[in-house]
C-alpha cells in the first residue's frame, strides 16, 4: 500500500520506517528537507497515486488545522486524510465535516508508544467511517504491536482521539503514583536503595508496569534524579480528560489531582515532578530541564 505521511519528527520519523519495514510505501514530508521525500505538500499529494492516503503527524491545533485545510485543496474525492497527532475529538469532528464536504473521508487515530514505537508497535485507538478505516487496515497492521491486541475501532469520528486522551489522563495518574511513593521511599532513612526497591518491584508484583520498567531506567541514569529539575509539562490531553469529566458529571478526582501535580512543579523544585520528567523523557522523548 502507498500512504503520504507530512510530520517526520521522533513520531513520525519512526512511523514511517516501520511502515517501510512491513513492505509498503511512504511518501514523507517535513519542513525539513533533509527528513523529506516531497519539496511541498503539494509535490507530496502529485507524488501518491489516487485513490490518496495521507497520514497527518504534526503538533495539535493550529498547525493541524493549517495542513487540514491546505489538504483540502489539494485532495481529489476518494482520498482519505488520516489525524494521527493528539488533537482534540472536537476538531476531528470539524476536520471531518469539512472535508466530507469534498467527498473526501477523515480518520482520526489516538497513537501511542513514543520513542520505543519502532521497535515495539504503536498502540492505535482509531475513530472514523467503516469504509474508511477498512480501507487503512493494512497501515494499522503495520504499526500496531504484533499479537492480537493494541487496535482498537473505537467508534466514529472522534472516538479514537478521544479514547488517546483518557488513556493519557490515566497515565498521568499512574505516573503521578510512581513518583509520589518513589519521593516518600527517598525520605525514609531505613531504606537503603530506593532504585533497588524500584527494581524489586518488576516482577511479581501487581504494580509492575511499563512505566514502572521505564522508571528503573531513568534510576539506573541518575539515580537520585539530582541531576533534574522538578519540572513537568502538561501536553493538553489531561486537561482536555478534565475538562470532558466535568462536562458529562464523571468524577475523575485522581487524574484532576495528577494534573494539579504538574502545576505545583511550576511553583517550586518538585521531587515528585523529577520522577514525572524521568518518565516522560523515557517513555516518549520529551523534554527534561536540568538543573543549573
Amino acid at each position: 500500500m502507498q500512504i503520504g505521511l507530512i510530520g517526520l519528527g521522533k513520531m513520525g520519523g519512526n512511523m514511517r520506517e516501520r511502515i517501510r519495514r512491513a513492505g509498503h510505501t511512504v511518501i514523507g514530508y517535513d519542513r525539513n528537507p533533509d527528513l523529506s521525500d516531497a519539496e511541498s505538500l503539494a509535490d507530496l499529494v502529485d507524488k501518491l497515486e489516487a485513490p490518496r492516503v495521507v497520514w497527518v503527524m504534526v503538533p495539535a491545533g493550529a498547525a493541524t488545522q493549517s495542513v487540514v485545510d491546505e489538504l483540502g485543496t489539494l485532495l481529489s474525492p476518494g482520498d482519505t486524510v488520516v489525524d494521527g497527532g493528539n488533537s482534540r475529538w472536537t476538531d476531528d469532528e470539524k476536520h471531518a465535516s469539512e472535508l466530507g464536504a469534498k467527498d473526501i473521508g477523515f480518520v482520526d487515530a489516538g497513537v501511542s508508544g513514543g520513542v520505543w514505537g519502532l521497535q515495539n508497535g504503536y498502540a492505535l485507538m482509531v475513530g472514523g467511517d467503516k469504509q474508511h478505516v477498512e480501507r487503512l487496515q493494512p497501515i494499522f497492521e503495520a504499526l500496531k504491536p504484533e499479537g492480537p491486541y493494541g487496535y482498537v475501532h473505537a467508534g466514529k469520528v472522534g472516538a479514537g482521539h478521544f479514547s488517546k486522551m483518557v488513556h493519557n489522563g490515566i497515565e498521568y495518574a499512574m505516573m503521578q503514583a510512581y513518583a509520589e511513593g518513589w519521593e516518600l521511599l527517598e525520605k525514609i532513612d531505613s531504606v537503603d536503595s530506593v532504585r533497588e526497591v524500584f527494581r524489586s518491584w518488576q516482577d511479581g508484583t501487581v504494580i509492575r508496569s511499563w512505566l514502572l520498567d521505564l522508571a528503573v531506567n531513568a534510576l539506573d541514569e541518575d539515580e537520585h534524579l539530582d541531576k533534574l529539575k522538578g519540572f513537568a509539562q502538561d501536553s493538553g490531553e489531561g486537561r482536555w480528560t478534565v475538562e470532558a469529566a466535568i462536562d458529562n458529571a464523571v468524577p475523575l478526582p485522581t487524574i484532576t489531582a495528577s494534573l494539579f501535580a504538574r502545576f505545583s512543579s511550576r511553583q517550586d523544585d518538585s521531587p515528585q515532578m523529577k520522577m514525572i520528567a524521568a518518565l516522560r523523557n523515557q517513555f516518549g522523548g520529551h523534554a527534561v530541564e536540568s538543573k543549573k
